[in-house]
Protein backbone atom coordinates (compact mmCIF):
# COMPACT_ATOMS: atom_id res chain seq x y z
CA UNK A 1 0.00 0.00 0.00
CA UNK A 2 1.06 3.38 -0.81
CA UNK A 3 0.37 6.92 0.87
CA UNK A 4 -2.06 7.77 -2.24
CA UNK A 5 -4.03 4.74 -1.71
CA UNK A 6 -5.68 2.74 1.49
CA UNK A 7 -7.34 -0.57 2.04
CA UNK A 8 -11.33 -0.20 2.00
CA UNK A 9 -12.12 -1.84 4.83
CA UNK A 10 -9.15 0.80 7.01
CA UNK A 11 -11.47 3.42 5.46
CA UNK A 12 -14.61 2.87 6.47
CA UNK A 13 -13.06 2.46 9.36
CA UNK A 14 -11.21 5.24 9.99
CA UNK A 15 -14.00 7.59 8.39
CA UNK A 16 -15.84 5.65 11.69
CA UNK A 17 -18.65 4.58 9.45
CA UNK A 18 -18.00 0.84 11.41
CA UNK A 19 -17.17 0.55 14.80
CA UNK A 20 -14.42 -2.28 14.32
CA UNK A 21 -11.81 -3.09 11.41
CA UNK A 22 -13.64 -6.28 11.84
CA UNK A 23 -17.00 -5.71 11.29
CA UNK A 24 -15.72 -3.25 7.77
CA UNK A 25 -14.17 -6.17 6.86
CA UNK A 26 -17.26 -8.35 7.03
CA UNK A 27 -19.47 -5.32 5.42
CA UNK A 28 -17.25 -5.58 3.00
CA UNK A 29 -16.92 -9.46 2.20
CA UNK A 30 -21.02 -9.44 1.78
CA UNK A 31 -20.96 -6.86 -1.07
CA UNK A 32 -22.09 -4.48 0.71
CA UNK A 33 -19.73 -1.52 -1.12
CA UNK A 34 -20.01 -0.31 -4.32
CA UNK A 35 -16.95 1.66 -5.82
CA UNK A 36 -16.86 4.34 -8.74
CA UNK A 37 -13.69 4.96 -10.24
CA UNK A 38 -12.78 6.41 -13.45
CA UNK A 39 -16.22 6.16 -15.00
CA UNK A 40 -16.30 2.50 -13.62
CA UNK A 41 -18.57 1.35 -11.10
CA UNK A 42 -17.85 -2.21 -9.37
CA UNK A 43 -19.20 -4.15 -6.23
CA UNK A 44 -16.67 -4.80 -3.75
CA UNK A 45 -16.22 -8.56 -2.24
CA UNK A 46 -12.44 -8.12 -0.90
CA UNK A 47 -11.45 -5.97 1.66
CA UNK A 48 -7.93 -5.37 0.21
CA UNK A 49 -9.72 -3.53 -2.99
CA UNK A 50 -7.57 0.29 -2.57
CA UNK A 51 -9.86 3.24 -2.45
CA UNK A 52 -7.81 6.52 -3.49
CA UNK A 53 -8.88 10.02 -3.13
CA UNK A 54 -11.70 11.00 -4.94
CA UNK A 55 -12.87 8.03 -5.62
CA UNK A 56 -16.86 7.73 -4.52
CA UNK A 57 -18.34 4.63 -2.38
CA UNK A 58 -22.26 3.56 -1.80
CA UNK A 59 -23.43 1.60 0.45
CA UNK A 60 -26.23 1.52 3.10
CA UNK A 61 -25.96 1.47 6.88
CA UNK A 62 -28.86 2.03 9.36
CA UNK A 63 -31.63 1.47 6.38
CA UNK A 64 -29.89 4.89 5.05
CA UNK A 65 -28.07 4.70 1.41
CA UNK A 66 -25.07 6.37 1.57
CA UNK A 67 -23.22 8.12 -1.52
CA UNK A 68 -19.72 9.73 -0.13
CA UNK A 69 -17.08 11.24 -1.86
CA UNK A 70 -13.39 9.99 -0.41
CA UNK A 71 -11.40 13.29 0.28
CA UNK A 72 -8.40 12.11 2.39
CA UNK A 73 -7.26 8.51 3.58
CA UNK A 74 -6.39 9.40 7.32
CA UNK A 75 -3.60 8.14 8.66
CA UNK A 76 -5.55 6.99 11.76
CA UNK A 77 -9.09 6.23 13.90
CA UNK A 78 -9.48 9.64 14.87
CA UNK A 79 -12.10 11.57 16.09
CA UNK A 80 -15.95 12.45 14.72
CA UNK A 81 -14.41 15.71 13.17
CA UNK A 82 -11.11 14.07 11.90
CA UNK A 83 -13.43 11.36 10.92
CA UNK A 84 -15.73 13.49 8.56
CA UNK A 85 -12.91 15.62 6.96
CA UNK A 86 -12.18 11.99 5.15
CA UNK A 87 -15.31 12.23 3.04
CA UNK A 88 -17.82 14.07 1.51
CA UNK A 89 -21.73 13.53 1.00
CA UNK A 90 -22.80 12.63 -2.55
CA UNK A 91 -26.42 13.08 -2.13
CA UNK A 92 -28.49 15.48 -0.03
CA UNK A 93 -26.73 17.28 2.66
CA UNK A 94 -27.20 14.98 5.46
CA UNK A 95 -24.52 14.47 6.94
CA UNK A 96 -23.55 10.24 7.49
CA UNK A 97 -23.63 8.95 10.95
CA UNK A 98 -20.87 8.05 13.11
CA UNK A 99 -20.30 6.01 15.56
Amino acid sequence: MNDSACRVDVWLWRARFLRTRSLATAFVERGAVRLAQRGHQVRLDKPSRLVHPGDALTFAISGRVLSVRVEALGTRRGPPTEARALYSSLVGSDDAPTV
